[in-house]
């Protein structure tokens, strides 16, 4: 299948690999033109925009850091994916964006005699490198359909969430869950350090119980060994928090645990540690990140 992949960063990157390594077509697309450059080397094909990705594709994937970027890629005048005839093609947003802004792409697609979907992805670094990400989907039955062999070249866990939005709603759930886990690891980790304990017996110990989750066997051996590389970035987090806030207030909920792990990532963001990892949430408490 002819592909175009729009957004070649940590995951991006990782996700063309897998689908050249199946056969695919792969055209690509990165603002920071380098970042495709061994991708080129190993058989795709460079395309200098939006549009022009979308004029070579049968199914296009995008991939980019925020809701702005999302808008900006598929409605910008005369480079954008909509100003390309998009008939009878499948555009896929990995972005995590906002409900509202898939709603609208759907709609624009239909228009122009397209499908989309939005699918935002969960698993971070490793789940890209892994071929393992779970794939949240909102949209048509048909055009998911059309789109799970491909889904699952680089997925573990697929599903279809409903109409258009929806995955992004999913996506916010998620999140939402990630937030309570990633705070009460670091926690864990700053009070077993400040009681004396071996934190790698702390760590085996939890592993084997009820506190055992995603976040504390991936994140607190990175933190450990002062590994603060973003399998996923500290500003995106902030980013996907702010919207699920944003999302829950329209809906009449409050999350304070929410508000309250988006205020301490926004604050690690304001020290200058956007560009971390998430699990560099402990350098509020660990100067450096460097346990005492």
């Amino acid at each position: 299948m002819k592909i175009g992949f729009i957004g070649t960063g940590v995951m991006g990157h990782a996700i063309v690999e897998h689908l050249m390594a199946a056969g695919h077509d792969l055209a690509v697309y990165n603002r920071t033109k380098s970042k495709t450059d061994d991708l080129v080397a190993n058989g795709a094909t460079w395309q200098d925009s939006p549009k022009a990705i979308t004029e070579v594709s049968e199914l296009v994937f995008t991939m980019v850091g925020y809701p702005q970027d999302v808008e900006e890629t598929y409605y910008r005048k005369e480079t954008g994916i909509f100003s390309a005839d998009v008939s009878g093609k499948i555009l896929v947003d990995l972005t995590t964006s906002t409900p509202s802004l898939a709603v609208k792409i759907a709609e624009t697609a239909l228009e122009k005699g397209a499908e989309s979907l939005d699918a935002p992805v969960s698993g971070g670094d490793l789940g890209a490198k892994n071929g393992t990400l779970t794939i949240m989907v909102g949209g048509s039955e048909r055009a998911y359909q059309q789109v799970v062999p491909v889904f699952e070249q680089f997925g573990k866990t697929y599903l279809l969430h409903g109409d258009s939005g929806k995955g992004q709603h999913a996506k916010m759930a998620n999140q939402i869950m990630i937030a309570g886990t990633m705070t009460g690891m670091t926690e864990m980790l700053v009070y077993a350090n400040q009681a004396g304990l071996d934190l790698d017996k702390v760590l085996d110990t939890l592993a084997g119980g009820s506190a055992s989750n995603w976040s504390m066997i991936n994140y607190s051996p990175r933190i450990l060994a002062e590994n603060y590389s973003p399998g996923f970035f500290v500003k995106h987090f902030v980013k996907d928090l702010k919207i699920a806030l944003d999302e829950a207030k329209k809906m009449g909920i409050d999350l304070p645990s929410t508000t309250l792990a988006e205020q301490l990532y926004e604050k690690l963001e304001n020290a200058g540690y956007g560009d971390d990892g998430t699990q560099a949430l402990i350098k509020l408490w660990w100067q450096d990140g460097k346990k005492s």
